[in-house]
């Protein structure tokens, strides 16, 4: 009797043993995808971690950051996404555009009558319910303010598409940092003429 109790408890502790390493096998294989990117991904533009903050745990996941230029103009793009179908992504890119006509613009474009606005000194940025953009005054090297027609600038689009792990203001709240991420990383890789010092990031969106 004895031997047959300790035998289940054998038996048991091994079923369990086996479960254990079951979990742990699925996740270490099957959830941590983004876990295994850089810490910057995108060719050092933004944080795997606010990439994380988007996107829900996947098998996989894959990331590129690719920088253009001509004729003094630029394009940088960066996605990230996962093997389960979710991208968190954005463009930077030179802009004539004053900041007024670039909000008025921006803050009608998307499904939320009225977005979120933050900044931070010059820099600006209008948030969306799935949709974050963000304004910082750049001369590129080439370019001589007085020849804009409005005013030469930065400007960031970025927005997630599938599943995401967060919603409402959360949400808006990685795109927001995910967009200014990528506006200081083009910044200074495109050498904007006017000397600037990024904040570490822009002031906390409200509170819904």
């Amino acid at each position: 009797m004895q031997a047959r109790r300790k035998k289940n408890l054998v038996t048991a502790g091994i079923g369990c043993l086996v479960v254990i390493a079951a979990v742990f096998g699925y996740l270490e294989i099957f959830t941590k995808g983004i876990d295994r990117l850089p810490a910057r991904p995108c060719d050092g533009a933004v944080d795997r971690e606010t990439a994380a903050r988007a996107l829900p745990s996947a098998r996989s996941a894959e990331e590129r950051g690719r920088l253009n230029r001509s004729d003094g103009n630029f394009f940088f793009a960066c996605y990230v996404r996962t093997s389960g179908g979710s991208v968190i992504s954005g463009e930077a890119e030179s802009r004539d555009a004053d900041p007024g006509g670039w909000r008025d613009f921006y803050a009608n474009n998307g499904n939320d009558e009225n977005p979120v606005e933050v900044s931070s000194g010059d820099i600006r940025a209008v948030v969306h319910p799935d949709r974050a953009y963000v304004y910082v005054p750049c001369t590129p090297p080439g370019k001589k303010p007085g020849e804009a027609r409005e005013a030469y600038a930065l400007t960031v689009d970025a927005r997630t598409m599938g599943k995401t792990r967060v919603h409402g203001n959360e949400l808006r709240q990685v795109l927001v940092d995910f967009a200014y991420q990528l506006a200081r990383h083009t910044y200074e890789a495109v050498d904007c003429q006017e000397s600037r010092t990024f904040p570490k990031e822009l002031p906390r969106l409200p509170a819904a």
